[in-house]
């Protein structure tokens, strides 16, 4: 039978249901061995699957068995409920076959005082790397990086770099880039391994350095590395203190995690939800909307007011009650695409202030282009529906008026929360739609009491 790492990845409904049979009969060899056919993406995609009472049976079957990869690849709240069934010496068995990072993430929500129980059963050397690691903050690229690597006198030749990496027996299982550094441990630059496998070995390793390669500060916010392997193609980066020594390197396996996680965040975000709350239980969800929904309320209270002033106008011609949400809703979704696009370009540093204005005249242009066409579209619907050329054109101006409204809060929303430095992808969405919402009964009932009474 093959073992967890040479294992299944897709996880079919019916692997699923085999396993919680297992579970519920009580026959944990079954279970065991069915978990034994799968990957560690496979592992984790069951414990993700199941119960949260048959994910605790399956910790207790597994315990120090579990999969270092499989916990890495776990949901954030799934893998704290796992956590939570570990003693600590459990835990520490498992940090033991991570690298320093992979174990910091393990370990960095637990409790301070079982964080040094764990801590204090693994051996000085990983001991002092995972220290390291949860010594820089969260999101940083301290976090990320991986202390293994290549490091080279700048003053050896080819052929020492080559027998060191031969005989050396704690060096990375994947080597890309060799890094050399000075007698003071400062970073001058890399060598692509090809390069120095093709090269003779007399060749001192300072010929053929890069040494105007890409680094990054372990202070860096992980965004910032995201953003740079990005744009510079990067397989792997190193990451240096003040005086540029070289503390470590991050690999782009590490980069693909970190790119998920942040287009997952804005996303949620976006949505009105702090977090993935897949896997979070009922009572837990619900406080975490809840907050968002009560911004919303605030906003739709905001809205109706609005409305309110003009209850003698939609008393005397109901028309305007059934056609307004038709303005509010157009300018929302209007609105929405623009927001999107700003969101995601400052995201990705494509929005700066060279090219704001541009972006900005752009999405006013096509608001109004729009406003147009569906000015047209929805003035000669109403006037055929309601046979009233005038109600026709207030409703085709109003709708003109949201959807340039909804183009421009589009952007200059997310630009200005960036200025004043609150994330754009949280509160984007809630001011957009108070203005569109604002704006399309304003615009369309005020028109109406203009020029309809």
């Amino acid at each position: 039978m093959s073992g967890p790492s040479e294992g299944l990845d897709e996880v079919t409904p019916e692997i699923v249901r085999q396993i919680e049979e297992a579970l519920a009969d009580g026959d944990s060899a079954e279970a065991k061995q069915l978990m034994e056919t799968l990957s560690p993406t496979g592992q984790a995609s069951v414990f993700e699957q199941v119960s949260e009472q048959q994910r605790d049976m399956l910790v207790a079957l597994l315990k120090r068995e579990l999969d270092p990869e499989m916990l890495a690849e776990l949901d954030e709240d799934v893998l704290e409920d796992v956590l939570d069934q570990l003693d600590t010496k459990d835990i520490a068995a498992v940090a033991r076959g991570m690298e320093a990072d992979d174990a910091a993430s393990l370990i960095e929500d637990l409790p301070e005082e079982e964080q040094r129980e764990v801590l204090a059963e693994l051996p000085a050397n990983e001991r002092a790397g995972i220290e390291t690691a949860l010594a820089y903050p969260e999101d940083s690229a301290g976090r990320l990086m991986q202390l293994s690597l290549v490091k080279v006198p700048d003053s050896w030749a080819v052929g020492q770099v080559i027998d060191y990496c031969r005989e050396a027996t704690d060096l990375p299982e994947d080597v890309y880039d060799l890094f050399v550094v000075d007698p003071a441990g400062r970073l001058r630059g890399s060598v692509p391994l090809g390069r120095m496998l093709r090269t003779k070995r007399p060749v001192s390793v300072l010929d053929i350095v890069d040494p105007d390669i890409s680094s990054v500060h372990a202070t860096a916010d992980q965004a910032e590395v995201a953003h740079l392997f990005r744009d510079k193609n990067l397989v792997s980066c190193p990451v240096v203190d003040d005086d540029r020594r070289l503390l470590g390197v991050i690999m782009v396996d590490d980069v693909v995690d970190v790119i998920d996680e942040e287009a997952e965040e804005d996303l949620m975000k976006m949505g009105g939800v702090g977090a993935d709350d897949m896997h979070v239980d009922t009572l837990q969800t619900t406080q975490r909307r809840a907050s968002w929904l009560g911004v919303n309320l605030i906003t739709a209270v905001i809205a109706s007011l609005v409305i309110g002033q003009f209850e003698t106008a939609i008393e005397k011609i109901v028309a305007l009650a059934v056609l307004m949400p038709i303005v509010a809703s157009m300018g929302g979704n209007a609105g929405t695409q623009t927001v999107t696009v700003a969101v995601r370009a400052l995201a990705m540093g494509e929005l700066t202030a060279a090219n704001m204005f541009r972006f900005i005249f752009k999405e006013v242009l096509v608001g109004g282009l729009n406003g147009f066409l569906f000015a047209i579209l929805m003035g000669g619907a109403v006037m055929a529906w309601y046979g009233d050329i005038r109600l026709g054109l207030v409703i085709g101006a109003a709708m003109i008026c949201n959807l340039l409204a909804a183009a421009l809060s589009g952007t200059l929303i997310p630009l200005g929360l960036q200025k004043i430095g609150v994330d754009p992808a949280v509160s984007s969405t809630v001011f957009l739609t108070t203005v569109t919402d604002v704006i399309g009964f304003l615009a369309f009932l005020g028109l109406a009491t203009l020029f309809l009474l």
